[in-house]
């Protein structure tokens, strides 16, 4: 595999955790790049640490993830952006508090928008591909487009407030819908 093709795939992995990385930007009054980072890390992290564990659990493993791995992702968007809904409709103006950083539901998020990384692994695997220099671009990759990501929710969200946090929410909503829509084929 190429560097061009490496970096095409990194991106088109990204594109699950820049959307939730926009998400969570939508929540932030004021942006705090310490934040950003973590956010960021967070993603680039399990975005480089699924397709390592693909590579070394390989095949074996693969058949029995990939029956379900769609209604795990679905479960964890759903219930996050669904909490996400509630919290910006039922907020006090008055009580809203600074954006706080929640490991939890970061760790969430990171593992449900990285599991089709997974498969990534196997084909590493398969091919004999150099799995460290691989997931170290999917990593970087990851880690900026969702730098990014927390940046352009921010800068949408500090605008329109309560009505971003629950479109945010839909998304994430919307993104655990479509893949679960993908791991069934109707997609």
């Amino acid at each position: 595999m190429g560097i061009a093709e490496l970096l095409l795939m990194s991106v088109g992995l990204a594109m699950d955790a820049f959307s939730v990385a926009v998400c969570k930007g939508l929540g932030m009054k004021k942006l705090k790049w310490s934040y950003g980072c973590v956010i960021a890390l967070y993603f680039g992290i399990f975005q480089a640490a699924m397709p390592l564990l693909g590579y070394f659990l390989g095949s074996r493993f693969a058949d029995l993830i990939a029956s379900f791995d769609h209604w795990v992702s679905f479960a964890l968007l759903a219930v996050i952006g669904g909490k996400m809904i509630w919290e910006a409709l039922h907020e006090d103006d008055e009580s809203s508090s600074e954006f706080r950083l929640d490991h939890r539901e970061l760790l969430v998020l990171a593992v449900a928008t990285s599991i089709d990384a997974f498969a990534v692994g196997i084909i590493f695997a398969a091919e004999k591909t150099n799995v460290w220099f691989s997931v170290s671009i999917i990593g970087a990759v990851t880690f900026v487009i969702s730098l990014a990501g927390v940046w352009i929710g921010n800068r949408f969200g500090s605008r329109y407030e309560k009505k971003a946090e629950v479109a945010g929410g839909i998304i994430l909503v919307f993104i655990g819908v479509k893949l679960l829509l993908d791991g069934l084929g109707i997609l």
